[in-house]
C-alpha cells in the first residue's frame, strides 16, 4: 500500500496536515513503485518498519493528496 512522504504517526496528524493545504505527495515503495495513479487509494501509517496504525482513504491526483478531497 502507498504511504505519503511524510511519515504521519496517526491520520489525525495527516487530516491536520492536508486541512492546511500542506502538499502531500504519496508513492508506492518497492518493486511496484513509486508512482501512484490518480484515483481512489489507500494509505497506511506510520511507515515500516512501525507497525501500521492507521489506514486512510484519500483521492490522489498527480502523484499527491487531492486538494478539498476528504480523507476517510
Amino acid at each position: 500500500m502507498p504511504y505519503t512522504i511524510f511519515n504521519f504517526k496517526s491520520k489525525k496528524a495527516l487530516k491536520e496536515a492536508h486541512a492546511r493545504g500542506l502538499s502531500i505527495p504519496v508513492y508506492q515503495p518497492g518493486p511496484f513503485g513509486p508512482d501512484v495513479s490518480d484515483g481512489p487509494a489507500i494509505l497506511e501509517g506510520p511507515h515500516y518498519p512501525e507497525p501500521h496504525k492507521w489506514y486512510a482513504r484519500v483521492e490522489v491526483e498527480a502523484g499527491q493528496i487531492k486538494k478539498g478531497s476528504k480523507i476517510k
